[in-house]
């Protein structure tokens, strides 16, 4: 339930209503605004405290929850969270352009690729070190070393990095050294993942599952939160249907309906979810117009000898252009795309 405070209602009132909720065994989550403040109230049998919050000081009204996650929703936390990732604002009013390579392959590869999407105006690099195949005989990533490519590559341009990681045993591992930690698909009811991610306090994107529900989505979402971090991103990457004309089906819908029920930002990735590269343009500049704040494309050298996903990159070329038609998308709903202002190294 929520707990709204009246405007203008003093430190003190919030403090006794906060001191109240822990000793009824209960956890709070204050949401501050310009005009009054909202407390979020976690825990069992809520409602039978309804009344017993109801008669303190500074109290205007308590309105029950009805969704099953608390902390992702807009219930809860009626401000849009903006995450920031080394001077890049992921949820604000400008889109940020994810873009790399599906797997980090070597240094060249990895460097090249990360100089070119940036000079073109991508903010942020993806590249896997890890990598989840269906077949245990396809590329799995270089691991710890391509970990190391990154974080070099990160070095040389100034663009934060984005990988995924597959266990909890990796967590720490990753963590030193990306900026972002990815979940994937396969993973997002991953929950003793879920919850070693959210111990880090790093940014962490979570991407939604292969069959999942918006609802199954957001609660595993609240895994992360529960565990103290708030620097959380969605990512739409497709769900699987009964269409085969696509790797996935790209579910744009789904970017509305976070941005209603949901403060959390979303971005989303056509790369996975159409496995085609000559839709990831065309899908991704209808999630822009759908309202997304952000993208994640895959972009590689030589697509056609890419150890993993060549069929679903772009090229340079192919990424430059796209990157172009998607200026005046996002002019058309009143933003533009994020510049990350960072020179490369020569």
């Amino acid at each position: 339930m929520i707990v709204v405070m009246k405007a203008g209602c003093s430190q003190d009132d919030i403090g006794a209503v906060v001191n109240r909720i822990k000793k009824l065994g209960l956890k709070e989550h204050i949401s501050q605004g310009v005009e009054r403040t909202i407390i979020g109230v976690l825990g069992q049998n809520l409602l039978d405290f309804q009344d017993t919050l109801q008669l303190l000081p500074g109290v205007e009204e308590i309105i029950p929850v009805s969704k099953p996650y608390k902390l992702a929703s807009r219930e809860f936390h009626p401000r849009n969270t903006v995450v920031m990732v080394n001077g890049v604002a992921i949820g604000g009013d400008e889109i940020v352009i994810m873009a790399g390579p599906c797997a980090v392959e070597s240094e060249k590869q990895l460097l090249d690729t990360a100089r070119q999407v940036k000079a073109d105006g991508a903010n942020i690099l993806r590249g896997g070190a890890f990598k989840p195949s269906t077949s245990p005989y396809h590329f799995r990533g270089l691991g710890k070393k391509g970990l190391e490519m990154l974080a070099k590559t990160r070095e040389e341009t100034g663009m934060p990095v984005i990988t995924e990681v597959m266990t909890p045993n990796d967590v720490e591992l990753v963590a030193n050294y990306v900026d972002i930690l990815q979940i994937g698909a396969r993973n997002m009811q991953n929950f003793i993942l879920l919850d070693e991610v959210g111990k880090t306090r790093k940014p962490v994107m979570l991407k939604r599952g292969l069959s999942s529900t918006i609802q199954e989505w957001l609660l595993a979402a609240e895994y992360i939160l529960a565990q103290g971090n708030e620097q959380l991103i969605l990512c739409e990457r497709g769900i699987r249907t009964f269409e085969t004309s696509t790797r996935n089906t790209m579910d744009i819908s789904a970017i509305p309906i976070i941005k209603k029920v949901s403060h959390l930002p979303i971005i989303a990735d056509p790369s996975h979810a159409t496995g085609k590269w000559y839709l990831v343009a065309p899908l991704a500049l209808a999630a822009i117009a759908a309202g997304a704040d952000g993208l994640m494309i895959e972009v590689h050298p030589n697509p056609a000898l890419a150890l993993k996903d060549g069929a679903q990159s772009l090229t340079f070329e192919s990424f430059r252009q796209f990157m172009s038609q998607a200026i005046p998308i996002a002019q058309a709903t009143g933003r533009k795309l994020a510049t990350s202002g960072t020179k490369v190294k020569s």
